[in-house]
């Protein structure tokens, strides 16, 4: 089943410093948990009964933090004793139908992990909604370093190793993509024939259906989306929300990558879909100050690779040409303001309190600008 893509989700480059082969050992830049925000809060005695039931070898109290990241699924890490796990669970408040569905992404996953390690290991899933109000689910934590806005303080890195993390985050990407779907027994996880056009309907429905009185009209773009589209060039398994503050470097060799997260929206598709929706994100230094401010990976700092460059490289190492690259950017900039309009959806009706969506919907009319600018010079 593909499923019905969620509501998901400074101003300066990245700050100098120096970098060592590996951190020192009395340094800690894994990824850190915090307290709930305020309307987010879980029940730890529920929780952690619910756990000790359904994993076994769990003993002790619950205690309950939160990842900061993400706008869409919540993240919470969960400690049972000396157990460290994270659980994922659906935001508060209204949703698009079928979004933000845990069940399926879980069970992904878990199918998932066997030919591309990198995935997190499930531990239970929960179907009962009375248990928390919507299903979730529970896998073990990769500890690692997650490079959100900026790497963590104290931990800068030299434009040798931006470089060769780029290339790292590219070569993953590549590596998923390359996977046999068929031959690993995956091919029911979609339907990969009709992938762009069903992503440019989809998209543009959820689009329409998340307007609010002062986001963007878009009939413009969802036409020329409509009727710009090229064929498919292949089909594989896509992330669909692959960055780099989806990933877990090694804290041993930060070069390295020991896991990727958040496969709510992953399916079978396009692979320069994909491509797409992740050069949306991909911010450099000379780009527009509503970018820089709202830059969620440390793409800005010296030596990591332009747009260009990551197309160059993606396309280099799978062989497939980049002739439809507006299509690609247009459409990966359509889908983010999608996402993040449904986002500012909850918040401007209510049903989310949290303070970092109250402006989203000026970066959704810069994605629509963006967007249009782009169609304005193409010549497709």
């Amino acid at each position: 089943m593909e499923p019905e893509e969620p509501d998901t989700r400074d101003q300066t480059p990245q700050r100098a410093g120096t970098f060592c082969e590996s951190p020192p050992a009395t340094t800690d830049f894994t990824d850190q948990s915090r307290e709930p925000r305020e309307d987010e809060r879980l029940d730890a005695a529920v929780v952690g009964a619910w756990l000790r039931q359904h994993v076994p070898g769990l003993a002790g109290d619950c205690v309950i933090r939160q990842f900061p990241g993400g706008s869409s699924n919540l993240t919470y890490h969960v400690q049972v004793g000396g157990r460290d796990m994270v659980l994922r669970r659906p935001p508060f408040g209204r949703i698009a139908k079928s979004a933000n569905d845990m069940l399926r992404e879980a069970r992904l996953m878990q199918r998932l992990k066997p030919v591309f390690p990198y995935v997190p290991a499930v531990l239970a899933i929960c179907e009962d909604d009375a248990v928390m109000g919507a299903g979730f689910y529970v896998m073990d934590r990769i500890k690692g370093i997650i490079p959100r806005g900026d790497f963590p303080p104290g931990m800068a890195v030299t434009p040798e190793l931006a470089r060769q993390l780029c290339e790292e985050l590219l070569d993953v990407l590549v590596e998923l993509h390359s996977i046999d779907y068929q031959a690993a027994g995956l091919a029911d996880l979609g339907k990969p024939a009709g992938y762009v056009r069903r992503q440019v309907e989809g998209w543009s429905r959820r689009y329409t259906d998340a307007m609010t009185a002062d986001a963007p009209d878009c009939t413009d773009i969802m036409q020329w989306l409509a009727d710009k589209q090229p064929a498919e060039v292949r089909h594989c398994v896509v992330h669909n929300d692959y960055r780099f503050d989806n990933v877990v470097l090694d804290p041993a060799n930060p070069r390295k990558i020991i896991g990727v997260l958040d496969w709510e929206m992953a399916a079978l598709g396009d692979p320069l879909m994909e491509l797409g929706t992740v050069l949306c994100m991909w911010t450099e230094p000379d780009d527009p100050p509503v970018a820089l401010a709202s830059r969620q990976q440390p793409t800005t700092m010296p030596g990591m690779m332009t747009r260009a460059e990551v197309m160059a490289y993606y396309c280099g190492k799978m062989n497939l040409s980049m002739e439809q690259y507006d299509f690609y950017r247009v459409y990966g900039l359509f889908r983010m303001a999608g996402i993040i309009q449904q986002i500012y959806y909850r918040h401007f009706h209510g049903q989310t309190k949290d303070p970092r969506f109250a402006s989203l919907v000026h970066f959704v009319k810069f994605l629509v600008d963006t967007g249009r600018e782009q169609i304005r010079k193409s010549d497709l």
